[in-house]
């Protein structure tokens, strides 16, 4: 089943199995199954690496199809999600099952940043529009700001990146601005694939490792974690 809640945004549903997928313009905001555990293999790196750092008090600046807000909750962990979008919450919790009991605010990410002085256990910047990933977020003032909101020992800040392909050098050059706050920045990404996902980790990275499927899908378990298992940290080039 196809669905538009709204211009430029479609839901496409599968009856058979649940499964869930979203797409804003030509940017695939998420896909899920029937509970709303993610079938992205990135979302489930970062949620490794959050159970990892075992984070209790996580913030996402971006919401997508909320399914990494979604597993964290389930798993016990206090999310705030803030979106400049109310749409997003609207979809995520009408088609991927996000619970109610998610802090969710309608807001700019950065301005939130700016009026809230609490620190966070972690911060993921997952924020994606019809142009991509907005500048601001991409600069040395805002991961400055990030970096003043976590917590200050154990701390770890979680960017997705969008890569063309093997010639973008958009997360190397991200990385490079990252170690100008956090002496530990890693970049989780594989070669050989066009328009894919790439994990920028800053903070408490030393022991962070290979990311493996904690919540598995259902269907699409072992198709995840053979996807998963491609991603691997790279060095900066």
């Amino acid at each position: 089943m196809r669905t538009s809640p709204a211009p430029g945004h479609v839901i496409v549903q599968d009856n058979r199995t649940g499964k869930v997928s979203y797409w804003q313009q030509e940017y695939h905001q998420s896909a899920a199954d029937a509970r709303g555990v993610s079938t992205a293999d990135y979302i489930h790196a970062m949620y490794f690496f959050l159970r990892q750092v075992k984070a209790q008090n996580v913030l996402m600046i971006g919401c997508g199809g909320g399914t990494l807000a979604t597993m964290l909750h389930r798993s016990g962990v206090a999310v705030t999600v803030v979106d400049i979008q109310k749409l997003s919450f609207d979809i995520a919790r009408g088609y991927f099952a996000m619970p109610d009991g998610i802090d969710c605010h309608v807001g700019d990410g950065i301005e939130w940043l700016k009026r809230h002085g609490e620190r966070h256990d972690a911060i993921v910047l997952d924020a994606f529009g019809a142009g991509g990933m907005p500048a601001p977020f991409k600069t040395a003032s805002f991961f400055r700001l990030a970096k003043s909101r976590l917590k200050e020992r154990g701390g770890l800040f979680l960017m997705n990146v969008i890569v063309d392909n093997d010639e973008d050098r958009t997360p190397d050059n991200l990385v490079r601005l990252l170690r100008r706050q956090w002496r530990g920045v890693r970049l989780l990404d594989t070669d050989g694939w066009v328009d894919r996902n790439a994990v920028i980790a800053a903070g408490a990275v030393t022991k962070l490792t290979k990311p493996a499927v904690l919540m598995p899908p259902k269907p699409g378990a072992g198709k995840l974690a053979r996807e998963l298992n491609i991603l691997d940290w790279r060095r900066i080039r």
